[in-house]
Order: C-alpha cells, then structure tokens, then sequence
C-alpha cells in the first residue's frame, strides 16, 4: 500500500512513497525518552533490513487475512462529512490515542484531528484525491475503491498509522496521516530513534492553498504531537523534493531540513520538527 507525502499549503501537494506503515505487524523494542530527553545523535537507531522486511511480511499478511474477512464496501451513505455510521477507527495506542488528543487553538481557529469513519468521510476524501494537484503526488486518484483500500490498510492496521480529517472551525478541510515512522518501512532509510512520529498531509480546498494555512497547520500539529506523545523526540515527514512549496511550508512550521533521502517511489526531503528546539523554530 503506498503511503504517502507531508503536503503543504500551494497547489503541489504530498507524494505517495512506499507504505503508510500500516501494513507491518510487529512492534520493536521500545525505549521511553521522555519529554525531558533531548536524543542526541550519537543515540540515533537504524533498524536491519531484515528486521524491517519481517515487520513487512507478517503486516501483509495480516491485510490479506483482513481483507479476505470483508464482506465488501461499506456503506458511504449521502457523502456528508458528518453523516451516519461508526466506521471503523484503528486501535491507535502505539500513537497514545490520536482520538483523544482533543482541539488546538491556533491563529486560524480552532483545530481538531479526527480519526477517519470510512462511511462518513469516504466520498469527501475521494473527491480531494482526485483534485489533480493532489493526485499528482498522491497517485490515489479513480473510483472510491481506491481511497477506500488505502484508509482501510491502515484502519485494519495496528494503529501505527491513523488517517485523521483536519476540522478548522467545524469545517473538514484537509487530511491527515499521523504514522510511527520508526515502526516504518521509511525506517530503514534513515536513522530513526524510538518513537519518531511522522505526519502526511493534503489540504483539500485548492482555496486553502498557497496562503500560509498549511505552515500555520503543520506547527500546530506538530506541537501537538509533541504535547500528546511526551516519549516523542521528534516529528518527522519526507516531502518530494520536487514539491517546494510543501518543503518551504515544512520549514516556515519549525522544521529543519535533516537530508536528502531516496525512497522506492521518490526523492525526498527529510524534515525534522525536534522537540529540544521547539522554542527556537
């Protein structure tokens, strides 16, 4: 299942590369670096290929087993945001319960993430991915079955990676993937630490873009993370290099540009949100 790019606040939005880091089934050896922690790099991790590919064969399987379990679509019902049904929500622990994280006030309004309901955001989620901006660096463009079997790979997941709607003042207006990149095949192409929290995003109104909503978004979030995930040293996301105003928006939210990384669908740009500079950025 690909995953996909940290989005920004311009037209260019995120790039899908390998995995969501929904798709592997085992958790490594954790280490609890408190909020206190500042990870220094003589402590960065690099998880063994073969470490990774096992959490990878034993996640596909675990989807495989899931999806031969399903009786079929689920109901999208009207298309409202907000319509009926439960959906399914992933049992998000491994990120300290994305569902309760609760609002944040930023200069924009109020902002809240949401677990994605497969039934009640479906329709709203597919149309943003078919804006041809965001296609372009997503590659999840076509029928509902498509968005479908991508939210679904990570509701049916571990909760290493949570699909969440982006709610400004009420209103969903972007989507969001809150994912454990040390628990990620992205893992292996870079030196990850315990407890690395990754972010992907699309702002879905082509209206929203380009006047400085994501940067505004993106910090927030990351703080966010930071005050919900107290073992989390870091927030990490991996946007195109080709997406500059995603990398520029990255930067203008407190970011630093770490390296250059190649990944199996592109190459990225590795930006870091740390925790010991918070203040500073």
């Amino acid at each position: 299942m690909p995953s996909t790019d940290a989005g920004a606040d311009a037209t260019a939005t995120p790039v899908p590369s390998t995995d969501t880091g929904a798709d592997t089934g085992l958790r490594t050896a954790e280490s609890g670096t408190g909020s206190g922690t500042d990870c220094e790099d003589t402590l960065d991790l690099r998880l063994p290929d073969e470490l990774i590919a096992l959490f990878a064969e034993e996640g596909e399987g675990d989807q495989a087993r899931s999806r031969g379990e399903d009786e079929g679509p689920p109901d999208v019902g009207s298309g409202s945001v907000f319509g009926t049904g439960t959906g399914t929500e992933a049992d998000d622990d491994l990120l300290d319960r994305v569902a309760d994280w609760g609002p944040v006030l930023t200069a924009l309004g109020e902002f809240h993430l949401t677990p994605v309901h497969i039934d009640r955001d479906l329709s709203l989620i597919t149309r943003w991915m078919n804006d041809p901006a965001v296609a372009e660096f997503w590659e999840l463009a076509g029928s509902q079955t498509v968005t479908q079997d991508h939210l679904r790979a990570q509701l049916a997941g571990d909760g290493r990676s949570v699909p969440c709607l982006g709610v400004l003042e009420g209103t969903p207006m972007s989507y969001w993937e809150i994912y454990r990149t040390d628990l990620d095949p992205l893992a292996r192409h870079y030196p990850a630490r315990p407890h690395d929290t990754g972010i992907h995003l699309l702002i879905g109104s082509v209206a929203d873009r380009g006047r400085g909503l994501g940067s505004t978004l993106l910090r927030a979030v990351a703080d966010l993370v930071l005050d919900r995930r107290p073992a989390c040293a870091r927030v990490i996301a991996e946007p195109d290099l080709r997406n500059t105003p995603s990398v520029a928006a990255f930067l203008s939210a407190g970011f630093r540009f770490s390296a250059e990384v190649d990944l199996p669908a592109k190459r990225a740009a590795l930006m870091v949100r740390d925790r010991s500079l918070r203040d500073l950025l």
